[in-house]
């Protein structure tokens, strides 16, 4: 890689670091609503795009600006972090070309918007060929990783784990992907769909390693977290695997919001994978926008909410709910009059509540 031109002016190398600081100052203001803008981020967990994004945005922008003063091409000691981030999103399931894209879409997103911030456009088309060279490092060097991870057995592993996992959320036979190899899919699976608390998730990374830990689990990633599908042994209607489930999360204090939601459900065949699957994402949502106070959502402590946000895939089930208040009419007068006047108590207007002493 050759040195970056100078950017000079009246006072020499004076002129040229603090024009040089300016500039790093300018896209580091820039990085905040990058994720918002580029396509690509779009389709990323906002888990992700809110940690591990934010974390190598800004180690680019800074190793960037270090080569455009010093000239010497950053290390690979410099780029590993760069690498092992790059890494990841390919082990989440991101294709290669995406992830080299986004470079590419980074630098034009930098260039374009101080461009329009800085007033003299000569520091920026002095930069321009250092600023290209430093994407065709980068980039090299995470496409060399990923040609060497490809020959690791456990890639190959992942990616068909990744389409048994897609497979059977879509009400297709995963026999393709399970086979030569043989990877054991279970017949039953508790379905236990993550949304996370925007940029207060956490390490989202580590907590999704927790869950993939379990045996037999698979799992796929989407813009709003992950689905998972834990394993259910013959005779289990869910309650044994919700609690193996629970065990691997990690501790929350009680009282507080939560930093993700877990939308559970039982499929009992592997038929019923896309529909328990689609519940389950209702009912993580629900708990993500209420706020709930505990993580894990399920359709028995939620029943009226979700009839609110499904409309008549629910009212079955909340007929039968209902459905002992028949011969009970002031009972059923105490329900209406509760949902009247917004879950009130004791509710008012209701003459059996307002005779009780």
């Amino acid at each position: 890689m050759s040195e970056p031109g100078g950017i000079h002016g009246p006072g020499g190398p004076a002129h040229r670091s603090s024009a040089i600081d300016g500039l790093h100052q300018a896209a580091a203001s820039l990085l905040e609503g990058f994720y918002g803008t580029v396509p690509p981020y779009a389709q990323l967990p906002h888990s992700l795009v809110e940690t591990d994004f934010a974390r190598g945005a800004k180690l680019n922008v800074d190793l960037f600006f270090e080569y455009l003063r010093r000239g010497a091409e950053p290390s690979e000691a410099d780029t590993r972090e760069l690498v092992e981030l790059a890494m990841d999103r390919l082990r989440d399931g991101t294709p290669l070309a995406d992830v080299l894209e986004r470079y590419r879409l980074g630098a034009v997103f930098l260039w374009r918007r101080l461009r329009d911030s800085v007033g003299d456009e000569s520091l920026l088309l002095e930069a321009s060929p250092a600023l290209l060279e430093y994407v065709t490092l980068v980039s090299a060097r995470i496409a060399t990783a990923a040609a060497q991870r490809s020959h690791d057995p456990r890639w190959e592993l992942l990616e068909r784990r990744r389409g048994i996992a897609e497979a059977l959320l879509t009400g297709r036979d995963p026999v393709e992907w399970a086979d030569g190899p043989v990877i054991p899919v279970a017949e039953a699976f508790l379905v236990a769909v993550f949304r996370l608390c925007g940029s207060n998730g956490g390490p989202a990374a580590a907590l999704r390693h927790r869950v993939e830990a379990i045996p037999g689990v698979f799992l796929r990633l989407d813009t709003g977290g992950w689905t998972a599908l834990v394993p259910m042994a013959q005779g289990d209607d869910g309650t044994a695997a919700l609690a193996g489930l629970t065990a691997r999360l990690p501790a929350h204090v009680p009282g507080r919001v939560p930093p993700y939601w877990v939308g559970v459900g039982a499929a009992s065949a592997r038929a019923a994978i896309p529909a328990m699957a689609a519940e389950a994402r209702v009912l993580a949502e629900l708990g993500r926008c209420l706020s709930r106070r505990e993580i894990i959502c399920r359709r028995t402590d939620l029943h009226f909410e979700y009839t609110v946000a499904v409309s008549d895939a629910a009212r079955p089930g909340l007929a039968a709910l209902l459905a002992p208040l028949d011969a009970q009419p002031m009972l059923a007068e105490t329900l209406e009059t509760f949902v009247d006047t917004g879950f009130s108590w004791p509710p008012r207007g209701c003459s059996w509540c307002t005779a009780i002493p």
